[in-house]
């Protein structure tokens, strides 16, 4: 899990959230440059309609989460992001696959939103 000062905190907070979109197979991304702060946040949103059962949106959201922490590419970046996820398929992919999926998403994030 990522440290609560790179969470979003509220009900309405990621609402607000404007900028750029990304998109890959299996996740999209709308992300955009805070200077206000010193470090990113994050939040993953799993719909109903995508992964029915609680267990398994929160599966996902604790496997991307985890995915994020480990590749460190957000760290001490002012960057706000919200990853939306589009298919339930990714609670069963590997660790590797996981890993390029979001290494994938983070990399046109970092290339959208900072450049």
């Amino acid at each position: 899990m990522i440290n609560r000062k790179n969470r979003f905190h509220g009900p309405h907070a990621v609402r607000r959230l404007r900028g750029a979109s990304v998109h890959t197979d299996l996740l999209s991304a709308r992300a955009s440059k805070n200077p206000k702060r010193d470090d990113y946040r994050l939040a993953v949103v799993v719909s109903k309609k995508t992964a029915a059962k609680a267990v398994r949106r929160n599966r996902i959201r604790r496997r991307l989460f985890e995915a994020v922490r480990t590749q460190r590419r957000l760290d001490n970046l002012p960057v706000d992001c919200v990853i939306y996820v589009k298919d339930e398929s990714l609670a069963a992919l590997s660790n590797d696959e996981l890993q390029t999926e979001v290494a994938s998403l983070t990399k046109k994030i970092l290339a959208r939103v900072l450049h």
